[in-house]
């Protein structure tokens, strides 16, 4: 008979083979009872409801979101799969929030199902599923496979959706419209369906994006087969027109949607920047005399268990990388990656100084920024050199946070934008909070995002004349909550006060961190 620890390794082992297949929920008939059992109470799987788990890791604290946040698209996608095969769909506004990578507006995922009986279905963490009964769905040529999820093509969900979810859900509407390869099937739908109303909104709508040449066409369309077209633009106020030259991605599209729209807010709240230091010298030593306190706070942050004594130890150079206890310790390679990465970080704000352009500066920096973080780590084995190479390879998560990052793929198409939008900004504030935000955003590696974003931060800082500025770990609740409310809801004005207050604080010279 196996021992109990010999039955968990088998169990892993079956785990490990559905996740090789892309499978984290875990339905009752997809492993045998005693080995659904035996990873329940390791901590390997938890319930979701009756008959279906999430896999998790055992030492995940109780009301962590992670798990879910990571699974919730499989789990409604398998679950609805069980019970109504193929016959459901999002609803319109859902399958747009997500077609648009857009946070969902409301914890609750509406389900229009043949079967469907208008019931709800708790869910963790306050979400819910409603069923609602549909006795016609949209055509099979409509429906979309979105990593399981069976959601409504942009063309067909624009022309269901009613005209408050403009004015309610005006971004996701946006960037709906701005992904629309073309109108072609916008125009075949709305003929087809007779539904000239809808596409007098669907012309003003357009127009509303700057895409006017196309909706006059789809206009002239209408008519030309007998429809009255009468324009009634949707949108409660004016949209924010994004250049056509920008590439259609709906992540690109929302960083250069949130960069334009959250630019007023910080202008607003920092006024005019002081300008760029008149002894570039004199901020550089000021900048070094903060080290200590910098490097003590952004570890801290990160769960790093550091003391000033462990960051002195590693700047004047007694930290031995060849010593037994040193290699060992996580915490000093962290400390001494972020010795390398803060000298860096250094040379790049004395560029600016010099007269580069900063967004260009960041750029050209940002790979000698991440190696050096982690050179320590590939000295001592426990990274391997290729991993230093580019940006993330696989998906992250953010515990407990209402943003998902955006997929490996389309961080290739974000850290562009990002640069771009930093080259192109003029107010150094603006670079600092949003070209903070928006890295952390997009998470382009696979951990060291937090210290990077910071470096960033105080780089664009220093090209306004700002001071070098810490985020104290006493205060990390509050600034893990102002991330959230920008990533999440779209606020940016809980984390551009949240830096302001503390660029004002320590402004003061008699001012320390570690007394917050």
């Amino acid at each position: 008979m196996p021992t109990p620890a010999e039955s968990l390794a088998k169990a892993l082992e079956m785990l490990q083979e559905l996740h090789s297949r892309r499978q984290f929920v875990v339905a009752s008939g997809d492993l045998a009872e005693v080995y659904r059992a035996r990873l329940v109470k390791a901590g390997y799987l938890k319930p979701v409801i009756r008959g279906w788990y999430l896999t998790s890791r055992p030492d995940e604290m109780d009301g962590d979101t992670t798990p879910w946040q990571a699974s919730w698209q499989e789990f409604v996608a398998r679950y609805c799969n069980k019970r109504f095969g193929t016959d459901w769909h999002l609803s319109p506004e859902q399958s747009l929030h997500v077609l648009t990578t857009t946070p969902l507006p409301s914890r609750q995922i509406l389900v229009h199902a043949k079967r469907g009986h208008n019931n709800r279905t708790d869910l963790p963490h306050s979400w819910s599923i409603l069923d609602l009964k549909a006795p016609t769905l949209a055509p099979d040529t409509e429906i979309l496979n979105i990593n399981g999820l069976r959601t409504l093509s942009i063309s067909f969900a624009l022309t269901q959706v009613s005209e408050a979810f403009f004015r309610s859900q005006k971004e996701a509407a946006q960037i709906a419209l701005e992904l629309l390869p073309d109108i072609s099937d916008l125009v075949r739908i709305l003929i087809s369906e007779n539904k000239p109303i809808v596409g007098g909104r669907m012309v003003a709508a357009l127009r509303a994006v700057g895409r006017d040449r196309e909706a006059t066409e789809m206009r002239k369309t209408m008519e030309a087969v007998g429809y009255k077209v009468l324009e009634s633009d949707p949108f409660e106020t004016p949209p924010t027109v994004i250049s056509p030259a920008i590439k259609r991605s709906p992540y690109v599209l929302r960083i250069n949607r949130m960069w334009t729209e959250m630019t007023r807010e910080v202008v607003r709240i920092f006024g005019d920047p002081p300008g760029v230091p008149a002894d570039s010298d004199a901020y550089l030593n000021d900048v070094e005399a903060r080290y200590v306190a910098d490097a003590y706070n952004s570890l801290s942050i990160e769960g790093y268990n550091v003391s000033p004594e462990l960051i002195e130890k590693v700047r004047t150079g007694s930290w031995n990388p060849n010593s037994e206890e040193d290699k060992r310790s996580r915490d000093a390679m962290a400390a001494k990656g972020y010795s390398l990465a803060h000298d860096e970080v250094k040379k790049t704000i004395a560029s600016i100084f010099a007269g580069s352009n900063p967004g260009d500066a960041f750029n050209l920096a940002l790979p000698d920024w991440n190696r050096s973080l982690w050179t320590p780590s590939v000295t001592a084995g426990i990274l391997r050199p290729e991993e230093l190479a580019g940006y993330r390879n696989a998906q992250v998560f953010i515990r407990n946070a209402d943003h998902v990052p955006p997929p490996r793929e389309a961080v290739r198409d974000c850290m562009p934008e990002l640069f771009e939008l930093l080259k192109n900004e003029n107010h150094a504030a603006v670079r600092a909070v949003l070209g903070h935000f928006i890295f952390v955003f997009i998470h382009p590696y696979m951990d060291g995002n937090g210290r990077l974003g910071r470096f960033l931060m105080n780089a664009m800082m220093a090209s306004g004349g700002y001071p070098w500025t810490v985020i104290p770990m006493a205060k990390r609740a509050d600034y893990f909550s102002a991330l959230n409310d920008a990533s999440g809801r779209h606020d940016i004005a809980p984390f551009a006060k949240f830096v302001n207050e503390l660029v004002t604080a320590q402004t003061n010279p008699e001012y320390r961190p570690e007394s917050d």
